[in-house]
């Protein structure tokens, strides 16, 4: 049993097919979004740059469902580009969403999950390990989210478990709104969200005391790994 999922990112892509896996698992989902999540999944629409927001959604959802069980941090944005073509505003939102935000909800959802014994899986990228040009913003935000990450394991240990998620490229819309250049190729092999998800509900689904620290789950022809 899963239990109470709060999911950022939960009305779209891989934190959609999240939501999809807990509760067909039996759990309950909990998404914080920008958007209204179909499905009829609880949720709270926030922007995660914003910590207030961030953190009064994190608050309001587990005092609805009675507690949390886990926290999976899938909402993500980019800004592809040169670092001197992309205006200050949208490089620094990709930070405060990618990062920043994963911070605050952790933080938030903390009292929680420790009185829960549960879990945090936070989603970086093949591209939190590997840099690329055009992609300062993109690559600084999960570089981060891979070290906060593994800080917090070790700060966390035997208290609450975390996992480190890092998906190689998916069949989502993320890609939708870039320039054609920036976009996978016709003959790009990417992974469904849906199967990242049943990873993510593997390290969910742990015994207490084992945890799965980190996961890469990439196509097995994914150019970014290794």
């Amino acid at each position: 049993m899963v239990g109470n999922v709060l999911i950022t990112g939960g009305a779209s892509g891989l934190g959609r097919a999240t939501a999809a896996a807990v509760a067909k698992a039996g759990g309950r989902p909990l998404v914080v979004d920008l958007n209204e999540p179909d499905g009829g999944f609880d949720h709270v629409r926030a922007d995660l740059a914003d910590r207030e927001q961030a953190e009064r959604a994190v608050r309001e959802l587990a005092e609805r469902a009675g507690g949390l069980d886990a926290v999976v941090t899938a909402a993500g944005v980019d800004a592809c580009g040169r670092l001197e073509d992309v205006a200050a505003d949208r490089w620094e939102r990709v930070i405060g969403v990618n990062l920043l935000g994963t911070a605050a909800v952790v933080r938030a959802a903390l009292p929680f999950l420790r009185e829960s014994g549960g879990r945090v899986v936070t989603v970086a990228s093949t591209l939190g390990v590997r840099a690329l040009s055009d992609a300062t913003a993109y690559c600084a935000s999960k570089f981060g989210v891979v070290g906060f990450t593994r800080a917090l394991a070790a700060e966390l240990a035997g208290q609450v478990g975390v996992t480190l998620l890092i998906p190689g490229g998916m069949h989502t819309r993320f890609f939708d709104d870039r320039p054609e250049q920036y976009k996978p190729g016709p003959d790009a092999r990417l992974n469904q969200p849906e199967d990242v998800a049943s990873a993510i509900l593997f390290a969910l689904g742990q015994p207490r005391g084992c945890e799965v620290r980190e996961l890469v789950v990439a196509a097995s022809t994914e150019t970014s790994w290794p």
